[in-house]
């Protein structure tokens, strides 16, 4: 027998042993994604959304066993190594099997139509263009832009950030008046039908306050190894340091009080001050200082508090959030709900909405934007995008800002990858959010990692930049990012066009 011969009955026997490992664990994925949707079936009341569920469920029980000993054998049979499976996933398996089945000289290989292969993307794309709006051409990523309170004194802003290349507007309800945006919304409109275009407006409600409401000693600059103490309530119009000599701080919501126990996390201002608690008693929680900046850090009123590791389980939808519900019921394309976290959080909105707005179908309500920003939320994405999507339109916005502080700022580079790797498969718009470009957003000029991170943000549906003095010019930088991103690369998937700037080679 010649070596070729000996070759090509190796890698037959080869194919034959992936064929069979293969379809055992397509045999597993379909069991356990048949146990899902069974969970998920009384949850999905939009038709539409079934084939995005079913393909989420068979995503997930794939990916919960190791696939890293699949591929490299796979590759070296030059087929596909389940890279890319996310909007595809059992019929790139299937496709696989099939070329596995030629290869090993088993059977008639039965490929799946290659229709399928085009159906979850082009649903994400119509779902995308639903949510953020149409473009022709280039980047595909669409670009949102936080209002800042200037929007609602004429269109002039709102004009320079739609002509710079933005595509959809977010009015942020903590902050600002009805009327204010109302004034924002009524110029976003007019600009819209004069250019042709719809122009949609994302309403974020506030959700709950997690953060400090009042400060003793808010001058004082605390450093790596003092203390600061966590009282429920300062003494009337107490301003300045106790005679303790510790600062104090209360928190605005009672939850975040009553889970501080001994050993906790505690972050303020996104993590700037970083602390530990050391001491609890009923009249006030002692917490040590562990990492601040060089110069140290002050506690003020306002700033967010994070309990890293905590799970709060905290309402999302609070009485302060109605009016901001009833206006964007009534001018938003999409509503924002902060701190969502479980099923009970969207059933809570879901019953709020049906009571404004009486037999209508949830078809015609404004589309639910999921803000993920804690642990909890995070862990039970895939229940919230099933819920959420089986009622109406729906994307995810990774804050990750909370998100990072909640976290760990480690783990928020896997973790944001493996949510755009969720939401696909989900077929699910993602909007990638928070500090994108903020040096040149804020102060004009970009670092080298905010342009790398701007890159990255391609592979998500949307890409949202916060308020600041050269918010357009953070617009049109933004745009030619994406718009060459869009020549090299496609979510995980390279584009292998030619590399001009070697064609002399």
């Amino acid at each position: 027998m010649s070596l070729a011969e000996v070759e090509a009955r190796e890698r037959r026997a080869q194919a034959r042993g992936l064929y069979r490992a293969l379809e055992v664990l397509r045999a597993d994925m379909a069991r356990r994604a048949s146990a899902t949707m069974e969970h998920w079936d009384a949850l999905i009341q939009r038709p539409e959304f079934v084939a995005s569920a079913r393909n989420l469920a068979d995503y997930l029980a794939l990916r919960r066993g190791d696939l890293v000993p699949f591929q490299a054998p796979l590759a070296s049979l030059g087929l596909s190594s389940l890279g890319r499976a996310e909007s595809h996933v059992r019929a790139s398996i299937d496709a696989v099997l099939a070329s596995l089945a030629l290869i090993g000289g088993e059977g008639e290989a039965e490929y799946p139509p290659v229709e399928i292969f085009a159906a979850g993307p082009a649903r994400l794309a119509a779902r995308r263009d639903h949510l953020f709006g149409a473009r022709r051409g280039n980047p595909q990523a669409r670009i949102m832009v936080t209002l800042p309170t200037a929007a609602a004194e004429g269109p002039e802003l709102i004009a320079q950030l739609l002509a710079a290349g933005a595509d959809c507007l977010r009015i942020n309800c903590a902050h600002d008046t009805p009327e204010e945006w109302a004034a924002m919304i009524g110029h976003a409109r007019r600009l819209g039908a004069e250019m042709g275009r719809r122009v949609p407006v994302q309403i974020d409600l506030p959700g709950p306050k997690l953060r400090i409401e009042a400060v003793s000693g808010e001058e004082e600059r605390l450093h790596v190894g003092e203390s600061f103490e966590i009282v429920p309530a300062l003494p009337r119009g107490k301003k300045k340091l106790r005679k303790s000599g510790r600062v104090q701080a209360v928190l605005s919501h009672p939850a975040q009080h009553a889970a501080l126990t001994e050993g906790a996390a505690v972050w303020i201002n996104d993590g700037r001050l970083r602390a530990r608690v050391i001491e609890v008693t009923p009249e006030r929680v002692v917490c040590e200082v562990v990492s601040t900046p060089g110069k140290g850090a002050r506690i003020r009123p306002e700033k967010g508090v994070n309990l890293p590791g905590t799970d709060l389980r905290v309402p999302a939808l609070t009485e302060d959030d109605m009016a901001p519900l009833d206006f964007a019921l009534r001018h938003a394309d999409i509503i924002g709900y902060s701190f969502v976290q479980t099923g009970a959080d969207l059933r809570a909105l879901f019953s709020a909405i049906e009571e404004r707005l009486p037999g209508r179908n949830p078809q015609d309500w404004p589309a639910l934007m999921l803000k993920i920003e804690t642990p909890l939320a995070l862990r039970n994405l895939p229940a919230l995008i099933v819920e959420a999507g089986g009622r109406m339109p729906v994307g995810v916005m990774i804050a990750r800002g909370d998100l990072a502080v909640e976290i760990g700022f480690e783990r928020l580079t896997e973790i944001q990858e493996e949510i755009l790797w969720l939401c696909e498969a989900a077929e699910v718009p993602v909007v990638w959010a928070t500090q994108v470009l903020e040096g040149l957003v804020k102060d004009g000029q970009a670092s080298r990692a905010e342009m790398t991170d701007a890159a990255m943000s391609q592979r998500a549906e949307c890409v949202m930049l916060n308020k600041g003095p050269h918010l357009a010019e953070g617009v049109e930088v933004l745009l030619d990012v994406l718009t060459r991103m869009d020549r090299h690369s496609n979510k995980k998937s390279p584009r292998l066009g030619a590399l001009g700037l070697w064609h002399d080679f």
